[in-house]
C-alpha cells in the first residue's frame, strides 16, 4: 500500500508517503517556529490558519518527490488526536476530501502512537524492535513510559504528574532569558556547561513509582539563576545541571520500567528523544542490562507527516478504517485504541 500521512496537531505541517513494500518514499515538514516566536508560545488560531495555507502545496511537493501521481495512493492516514482541534480540523478535512474523491479508505492516528512507532521505521542492524517492549514517550506535551504488548494495545506504566519533559525544558529556558523555541535552545547551553557546577534533585526517585514531576526542578532552576551572578557561563552551567538531573531521572525510571514489565527492549519516542545525552544514557543503561534501546532519527523525533504514514499503514493494511466523517479528538486515550 502507498499511503499518504498529514500531521497538523500543533504547529508543524507533515506530508509524508510510507510504501508498504519499499518503506518512506518522500517526506516534507513546514516549521511554524518563526511565525509563534513573536508571542512566546503557539497561538492555536494562527496555527491553524497556517496548516490551511502549508498543507495542500506541501501534498503536491511529497507526491513530486515520491515520483507519484495522487490517483496512485491507496489510503490516507491523518492525525486525529491528540492536538490543537483546529489544527487537527485541517488536516482531517483535506484527508477526508482526499480519500472521498479518490475512493479510497482513511484512518485516523493517535498522534503519540504515531510517535511511539516511528523507531520502528528505520533500518536496525538488529532488526525491527518487536513487542513486548517498553516505550518512553517523552515531548514537549507528554512524559509516559508505557508497556506494548502488541501494536495497537498499549499499558501505561507511569507518567509526569504536571510538567512533561519538553515542556519543562521550554519553561525553564524562559526563566533564564532564552528564546522561543526554548528546549533546543538550552540543550545547547548544557553542552557549554561545566558538569557539577550546580546540582538539583532527580524528582520522585527516592520513592517506588513510574510517575514523574518537573515542576519542583523548574522552581530549584529559577532560584538558582535568581541567585547567581547571571553570567553566560552561568546559565550554562546551570543548564548543564537542569538537563543531567533531567536525563537521570527519565534513565532511572526506563530502568524501573523494563524491570516491572519484565523487558529487555526500550523505545524511545517525542521531540525530547532527540537530545543526544539522553540517547547516550539510555545506550549505556541497555547495554549494561543486555538489552538494547531503539530510537527513530533525531529528524523524526519532533512531530512529522512519516510517523502518521507509518502508523496509518499499519492500520490500514490490518483492514482497519473510518466512515466518511471529519473527526478528531483533541484529547484521546492511547489505551482505547484497537489492537493491530
Amino acid at each position: 500500500m502507498k499511503v499518504l500521512g498529514i500531521e497538523t496537531s500543533c504547529d508543524e505541517t507533515g506530508v509524508a508517503v510510507y510504501d508498504t513494500d519499499t518503506g518512506l518514499r518522500a517526506h516534507a515538514l513546514y516549521s511554524q517556529i518563526a511565525l509563534h516566536a513573536e508571542y512566546g508560545g503557539v497561538v492555536p488560531e494562527l496555527a491553524s490558519r497556517d496548516h490551511v495555507r502549508k498543507l495542500l502545496p506541501l501534498v503536491r511537493q511529497t507526491l513530486a518527490e515520491a515520483g507519484l501521481g495522487v490517483d496512485e495512493l491507496d489510503g490516507v492516514a491523518y492525525t486525529a488526536g491528540p492536538g490543537l482541534v483546529g489544527a487537527l480540523l485541517v488536516g482531517a478535512g483535506v484527508a477526508r476530501a482526499l480519500a472521498w474523491a479518490l475512493e479510497v479508505p482513511a484512518v485516523g492516528v493517535h498522534h503519540m502512537e504515531g510517535h511511539l512507532l516511528a523507531p520502528l521505521m528505520e533500518d536496525d542492524p538488529l532488526g525491527r524492535p518487536e513487542p513486548p517492549f517498553v516505550a518512553l514517550l517523552v515531548s514537549g506535551g507528554h512524559t509516559q513510559l508505557v508497556a506494548v504488548e502488541r501494536i495497537g494495545q498499549y499499558r501505561l506504566l507511569g507518567e509526569t504528574l504536571d510538567d512533561a519533559a519538553g515542556e519543562a525544558f521550554d519553561k525553564t529556558a524562559k526563566l533564564m532569558g532564552l528564546p522561543y523555541p526554548g528546549g533546543p535552545q538550552l540543550a545547547a547551553q548544557a553542552a557549554l556547561g561545566t558538569p557539577g557546577k550546580f546540582k538539583f534533585a532527580r524528582p520522585m526517585t527516592d520513592r517506588p513509582g513510574l510517575d514523574f514531576s518537573f515542576s519542583g526542578l523548574k522552581t530549584q532552576v529559577l532560584l538558582a539563576w535568581q541567585n547567581s551572578d547571571q553570567t553566560e557561563q552561568t546559565r550554562a552551567d546551570i543548564a548543564r545541571a537542569f538537563e543531567d538531573a533531567v536525563v537521570d531521572t527519565l534513565a532511572i525510571k526506563c530502568e524501573r520500567a523494563l524491570d516491572a514489565a519484565g523487558c529487555k527492549t526500550l523505545v524511545v519516542a517525542g521531540g525530547v528523544g532527540a537530545n543526544t545525552r539522553l540517547r547516550a544514557k539510555l545506550a549505556a543503561m541497555a547495554e549494561k542490562r543486555g538489552g538494547r534501546v531503539a530510537f527513530p532519527r533525531p529528524m523524526f523525533c519532533t512531530d512529522n507527516g512519516a510517523m502518521i504514514a507509518y502508523a496509518g499503514a499499519l492500520r490500514l493494511q490490518a483492514g482497519q478504517h473510518e466512515e466518511a466523517a471529519v473527526k478528531v479528538t483533541p484529547r484521546w486515550d492511547m489505551a482505547l485504541l484497537r489492537a493491530v
